[in-house]
């Protein structure tokens, strides 16, 4: 990956370490649950985006934790996109120029 250089990449072990080693910023939960769409909200440099399980969706404890849970609206009734898909349109939005 040319771009490697270029990401800042952690790895934790679990949730309690990544709690315990993480720098400020606000957990931002992506769910079908969610307040709020993913475009309305005020995305800050250093969110945190999480992404749940795509069989189980987050557990109960990440839903507690989180500062925001935002959703993707579903027009037509459809409940939920590819996981991949998901956090791939909602990291574009928030890193979208402009915002």
């Amino acid at each position: 990956m040319d771009y490697a250089a270029d990401v800042d990449l952690h790895d934790w072990s679990n949730w309690d370490a990544f709690q315990a080693g993480r720098e400020q910023g606000r957990l931002v939960l992506l769910t079908t649950k969610g307040d709020v769409a993913h475009w309305d909200i005020d995305w800050r440099t250093d969110d945190y985006l999480i992404i749940g399980r795509e069989s189980a969706g987050a557990p109960d404890f990440v839903h507690q934790a989180a500062d925001q849970r935002v959703v993707i609206p579903m027009p037509g009734g459809g409940r939920s996109l590819n996981m991949a898909m998901s956090a791939g349109i909602v990291a574009a939005e928030a890193m979208r120029p402009g915002r």
